[in-house]
């Protein structure tokens, strides 16, 4: 004999499974969208990914609209429904600033200018850090609150009498001192690289200079052996930020090479406008020619740095993270 199951337990058992699925899918939707921890929901990514969009687009479309207004020919320069897409690629305008910039000459004035600046930089900035971060130095906490004074300072404030030192040193006009104030880390630009330098090795474990004194090596051999290959996170940002900020520097150029034939590519270009001027008057040429040569002068001169950083990016923010920036 089958004994029935009363269908008020039925129904109360149904609404209470039906219940608890809907307070299951309730929780998968909210970890889904919030997550467990807010960094880990769908939310807020969606809102972190809008972020790097709008931001990524306000960086790049400068350099959008400068490529496609270089490789544009007459007939899309005249044509006002062309904005993004050109009808053909023209790169007449490239050949055109190439020849105005003295592209051969100034590129290779940059770079060996912004090389030889990076690595004196990278040298004497390191040895002034480790011996402010680690070494008994006398006065060592006035030194560092004059170094965080001089990175204060502008360098506007300094040029003037450094112009008349280098006059009596009969260094005028000469690239020599665009790389001097980098061989002793001086200047606002010293004063940084050396504070980075100094964040570096006060991060370090003090036992290595134990042990290495128990074994004999003296200060420079510890520093020589040991730190310096620690400190290769610190040399390489020291290096890319001297090096590009050396390359895109027109201030200090302009000031100690101002009757120079040979400058570097960021100072020609700042010279663009009248040599643009001058090649419109001598060829005849309508004036809204003008724009996409400065366009095309412009990309030739962030080239070297962006292929650069192309190149280098991973390794310099992982060496961001070890230098202790980003605390």
């Amino acid at each position: 004999m089958k004994i029935g199951v009363p269908v008020k337990l039925k129904s109360r058992g149904s609404s209470l499974w039906n219940g608890r699925r809907w307070k299951r899918g309730l929780r998968k939707t909210r970890n889904l969208l919030i997550g467990s921890e807010i960094n880990n929901g769908l939310v807020f990514k969606l809102f972190l990914y809008a972020i790097f969009i709008v931001t990524s687009y306000i960086y790049m479309n400068p350099i959008m609209r400068m490529v496609v207004k270089m490789v544009m020919d007459v007939k899309d320069l005249l044509d006002p429904t062309v904005t993004w897409i050109p009808s053909s690629i023209y790169l007449g305008h490239i050949e055109t600033a190439w020849h105005l910039l003295k592209y051969n000459k100034t590129v290779l004035i940059s770079l060996v200018v912004s090389t030889t600046v990076a690595v004196f930089h990278c040298f004497s900035c390191g040895l002034a850090g480790y011996a402010l971060a680690r070494l008994e130095v006398p006065m060592k906490r006035l030194v560092t609150f004059l170094l965080i004074i001089a990175f204060v300072i502008p360098p506007q404030v300094i040029v003037l009498p450094t112009i008349v030192a280098y006059s009596e040193l009969n260094l005028s006009n000469s690239l020599i001192t665009l790389v001097i104030p980098a061989l002793f880390g001086f200047g606002m630009k010293g004063a940084m690289f050396v504070i980075i330098y100094r964040q570096f090795f006060m991060t370090q474990p003090k036992e290595l200079e134990e042990a290495a004194k128990i074994d004999g090596a003296s200060v420079f051999r510890f520093y020589r052996k040991v730190m310096i290959p620690l400190s290769k996170p610190a040399m390489l940002v020291v290096f890319l930020f001297s090096f590009v900020w050396t390359w895109n520097d027109t201030y200090l150029p302009r000031m100690y090479l101002t009757a120079a034939e040979n400058v570097p590519l960021a100072v020609e270009m700042s010279r663009l406008g009248g040599s643009v001027g001058e090649f419109i008057i001598k060829y005849d040429l309508p004036l809204y020619m003008a724009e996409p040569i400065r366009m095309a002068a412009s990309f030739l001169t962030i080239l070297p740095p962006l292929l650069l950083y192309m190149f280098a990016q991973r390794y310099f923010t992982e060496s961001v993270e070890r230098t202790g920036l980003v605390e």
